[in-house]
């Protein structure tokens, strides 16, 4: 059988990467396929000499242009961004040329009408690499767990807020200090909004939901929040109740629709996914067969992120080869027909809460707060008033799940009392069993 002729648009870290691992694992590759795997073109605007490509593959800057050519199969983008990702990907899909992303953010926000695409010309999109980095959770919900029900799935998705967490909890650190070494090593970018506020793990949770419960991409329906505000008092206090903050994304079904949420969260300490430190990624998956199960490893990188790509190519090589058009034979969802499912708002959803009031010290002021509580039929779990910082005492209230709306109102009206100073701070607790 003739190769199967790639293009690579992108060749920075994640490009050298599949660029380096093709080459390495060549042999292991085509053993795997039966058959022969040629990088015809690459698309990128700097040289890179370091990488030794051989002379026979067409470097060039246009990229609408390479993805016409009839010389490639398969189109690898791992250049990023939306514009012009989005552009030439349609392009090349217009051209039958199969498609191998890392770009979660376009997917997330457009992977609707690429999927569309794909599938009215016969080609396949393959995105493993979009979510996790080198954790095959993609092809775990699509295949694996294919004979199962998915209930929920709760992931630390972004590891550059899970380093910054894990910082925070071990060694005391305030959240600037950490997120400036962050930096500094290279985890977070010079403007780390997408990681620290949730938007890059929004990104991969709205893809999560749509493969688990079978439903479009709703990337805009995720309510999002970030860590930024998140102090390492806050950090101590969770731990003295036996729990450890994560930053989770939560898809959930529920009795009339779909959570999707990304937010700090308390887990108890327990729990495998609170022992998730550092920059790795984790998602535990329950499913009515199955239970509960987890999955581990690096989320990010150019070796884990090249692997998840180059697993994508093979599994596309493997299709061409043994289907009659190689449009593969699992939908892009993993559903052949969609749910119709809302997704719930943030006032809809349940969940249980840390909360931390700064209290003057006076008779009456705790009884004002569990009265407001009580009444909303909210129920208390624990509470623990701490040292006195200054002239306030902080109040730390631990609650069983309750609607996001009811607690909206209760903590307005705590927040409305004469002795309470500065904003409550509120984080949502999960204990993740099934």
């Amino acid at each position: 059988m003739k190769p199967v002729r790639l293009a690579i648009l992108g060749l920075g870290t994640v490009g050298g990467g599949v660029l380096e691992l093709l080459q390495i694992n060549a042999a292991e590759i085509k053993r795997r396929t039966g058959r022969e795997i040629q990088i015809t073109h690459v698309g990128t605007r700097r040289p890179r000499p370091d990488l030794n490509l051989d002379t026979s593959i067409k470097q060039s800057e246009d990229l609408l242009n390479i993805a016409r050519q009839d010389d490639v199969d398969v189109v690898i983008e791992v250049m990023g961004g939306i514009h012009p990702a989005k552009e030439v990907l349609l392009e090349a899909i217009k051209h039958g040329k199969h498609i191998v992303t890392a770009n979660k953010a376009l997917l997330a926000e457009h992977g609707n009408e690429l999927f569309k695409a794909a599938d009215d010309n016969n080609v396949q999109i393959a995105y493993e690499a979009a979510v996790a980095g080198g954790i095959p959770i993609i092809k775990v919900i699509r295949e694996g767990l294919a004979a199962n029900r998915i209930d929920w799935l709760a992931g630390i998705i972004n590891g550059t807020g899970n380093f910054i967490l894990t910082e925070m909890r071990e060694k005391g650190r305030p959240f600037a200090d950490v997120l400036k070494e962050a930096q500094e090593l290279g985890y977070a970018e010079a403007d780390p909004t997408f990681d620290v506020e949730g938007i890059d793990a929004a990104h991969k949770l709205a893809m999560l939901a749509s493969i688990a419960f079978g439903m479009p991409l709703q990337f805009s329906k995720v309510y999002t929040e970030g860590i930024s505000k998140i102090t390492a008092q806050d950090v101590k206090y969770a731990e003295e109740f036996g729990y450890r903050i994560k930053h989770l994304g939560i898809a959930r079904r529920a009795e009339t629709g779909i959570e999707l949420r990304v937010h700090p969260t308390l887990i108890p300490e327990e729990q495998l996914l609170a022992n998730v430190n550092g920059v790795k990624n984790a998602v535990l998956v329950q499913s009515n067969a199955v239970g509960p199960t987890l999955y581990y490893g690096a989320g990010a990188g150019a070796g884990p992120t090249a692997s998840a790509v180059v697993a994508d190519i093979i599994d596309i090589v493997r299709d061409i080869s043994y289907t009659e058009d190689g449009a593969g034979t699992i939908p892009h969802f993993a559903f052949e027909d969609l749910t119709d499912l809302p997704i719930l708002s943030r006032e809809d959803m349940t969940t249980g809460h840390y909360i931390r009031v700064n209290a003057e010290d006076e008779t009456g002021v705790l009884a004002d707060i569990t009265t407001i509580l009580s009444r909303a039929g909210i129920s208390i779990d624990a509470i623990m008033q701490q040292t006195r910082l200054k002239d306030l005492i902080p109040i730390v209230i631990l609650t069983d799940p309750i609607k996001e709306s009811v607690m909206d109102d209760a903590l307005a009206q705590i927040q409305a009392l004469p002795a309470i100073h500065g904003e409550i701070v509120r984080i949502r607790l999960e204990s993740l069993e099934s």
